[in-house]
């Protein structure tokens, strides 16, 4: 079973989503319950953001696993595979920092001249038009069939995504283009949930 929960910059999602779980568990009696992080550090506040996500699900019996990227990967990684799908739920945290991570990865400087090298062949703005969309297709296909890999190898999987779409703000290129990639990826998160819900100023609103 697919739960997704989505809302705002605090909104108080990722507070419900571990009350959700955490309950979910108890009452089915899943055996382990894993917390599967796709924030990477970059600077103090994004340290401090995880500092609080870990305070918050403090002494809740959660076994993290640090997964920034190839999410499926994440699956090698869970216990006791003789229960798998009856056993375990995960908390999938969150979608936002995974899109990110998987359109700019850590880059060396053979990547850095290889795209400098694609980018000069593609120097028509109408290719460029055509890699944007490939790399935002390639992008949203990739997890979306990962986060379906690891659906099937839990009894219960609560995804939290981000509300990115309504500031108004016109961003530079790349993060336009991040922004459709979330899209596509929210759109195909909830077609594939059995529920979806919406947190609004820490109020969960069903809508699915």
């Amino acid at each position: 079973m697919i739960t997704l929960i989505t809302g705002g910059s605090g909104s108080g999602k990722s507070a419900y989503a571990e009350k959700y779980i955490c309950h979910a568990s108890n009452e089915k009696g899943y055996k382990e319950k894993y917390y599967i992080a796709t924030m990477q550090v970059f600077d103090d506040e994004g340290q401090r953001k995880i500092d609080r996500h870990r305070r918050l699900r403090a002494g809740k019996g959660f076994i993290t696993i640090e997964q920034p990227r190839d999410i499926q990967n994440a699956v090698s990684k869970l216990q006791s595979e003789s229960s798998l799908k009856t056993g375990q739920s995960a908390l999938l945290e969150c979608m936002s920092n995974l899109v990110a991570n998987e359109m700019f990865p850590p880059v060396d400087a053979s990547c850095i001249q290889a795209a400098e090298a694609e980018k000069e062949a593609l120097d028509d703005p109408e290719n460029m038009k055509d890699y944007d969309t490939a790399q935002i297709s390639r992008v949203s296909k990739k997890v979306l069939k990962e986060v379906s890999i690891l659906s099937e190898n839990v009894a219960e999987l609560v995804i939290v995504t981000n509300n990115v779409f309504e500031d108004g703000v016109c961003y530079d290129e790349s993060t336009m283009n991040y922004i459709k990639a979330m899209g596509i990826v929210n759109r195909g998160l909830a077609a594939m949930a059995e529920r979806v819900v919406e947190v609004v100023a820490g109020i969960p609103v069903a809508v699915k």
